[in-house]
């Protein structure tokens, strides 16, 4: 699916609220505090700090899910498009850090 259908899917959603988008530091807040549950969940797997026994488990991919219709919240409230933006860190990517890396 597109990115510009992503971002359509979200907008269509927060149109129905009277304040359908935060200000760009409130969802910049929000996104901290989602981007610090996916490092907590990855941390209670695979660092050394592990869950209390008091503590769910989440999906690493709902966290994951929670970042991303928040960064098209911040992205559609600024009019920005995600399809550009990725295309051109892409492009970055083949064009700078092509053969940064070793292969296989």
């Amino acid at each position: 699916m597109p990115l510009k259908d992503v971002q359509k899917q979200v907008d269509d959603w927060v149109q129905q609220f009277k304040v359908p988008y935060w200000q760009p530091l409130e969802i910049m807040t929000r996104l901290t505090e989602e981007n610090g549950e996916l490092a907590r969940e990855l941390n209670h797997r695979f660092g050394p700090k592990k869950k209390k026994s008091t503590e769910e488990t989440k999906e690493i991919g709902d966290e994951i899910g929670d970042i991303m219709f928040t960064l098209c919240c911040l992205a559609n409230s600024l009019k920005i498009d995600l399809d550009e933006c990725f295309s051109k860190v892409m492009d970055k990517q083949y064009n700078r850090d092509g053969n940064r890396y070793g292969k296989k």
